[in-house]
């Protein structure tokens, strides 16, 4: 079973790996600012090189076409690296501080000019036979990052990422109850109540057929407020 560590479509995790792990290599990259940046390549296999990496997923209007851009994804994960200014050490602490939320989704960030301009420093290639064949055993992909100077940062290629079936590096149950608190304090107003909520969905196993039930109900009071609910 793979696990998506964040919100994206499955088959970008190589790359988002791959710059992640680029970043978490090389520290000082992240000092250089997004302008220091010339180029991304990314190679890959099909369908991920025809489908997400489609040069027309440059200009994503919407949330679904956005989460199915591979160049918007990763403008994302290498923007929020340059905004902290920094990078953990680890490859886990890196996927938990730039695991993309709904809000990297949302109208701003859709439209937002530095996103926009790093987009357009992406360009793919297919990785031909050589990675086709690796999937789906895996999802070969690669990703080097060309900053001024000439400098080439390179991922190699990545077969398992971070929350794939095969990949034994990762604490996987550390990132996804990180994704669980992020999401639920979208949700709700307060960390007992996401947790509680949460606990639920991890016990799901043990419940009984009566419990499993229930187990979406809570009480909307609780919930946080947001002007798309409240129609502010």
């Amino acid at each position: 079973m793979h696990f998506k560590l964040g919100l994206y479509e499955h088959q970008s995790a190589g790359a988002i790996e791959g710059a992640i792990s680029a970043l978490v290599n090389n520290p000082d990259f992240v000092t250089g600012g997004l302008d220091a940046i010339e180029n991304i390549n990314i190679v890959a296999y099909e369908p991920a090189f025809g489908i997400i990496g489609d040069p027309a997923k440059k200009d994503p209007k919407t949330r679904q076409s956005a989460d199915h851009s591979m160049a918007f994804i990763i403008s994302r994960i290498l923007q929020k690296a340059m905004k902290n200014g920094k990078v953990p050490s680890t490859m886990d602490d890196a996927w938990k501080e730039l695991m993309l939320s709904p809000y990297d989704y949302g109208i701003d960030a859709l439209y937002d000019p530095q996103t926009r301009a790093l987009m357009q420093k992406i360009t793919f290639e297919w990785g031909g036979a050589e990675y086709d064949a690796k999937y789906p055993d895996g999802i070969p992909t690669s990703i080097d990052i060309t900053v001024k100077g000439g400098k080439k940062i390179e991922s190699g290629q990545v077969m398992y990422p971070s929350g794939h079936a095969r990949n034994t590096a990762a604490n996987l149950t550390a990132i996804l109850d990180h994704k669980n608190s992020m999401l639920g304090d979208i949700v709700f107003a307060d960390k007992a109540t996401t947790k509680a909520f949460v606990s639920k969905l991890q016990s799901l196993k043990s419940l009984s057929a009566a419990e499993a039930q229930t187990i979406y109900e809570f009480d909307w009071k609780a919930m946080r407020s947001h002007p798309c609910i409240d129609g502010e």
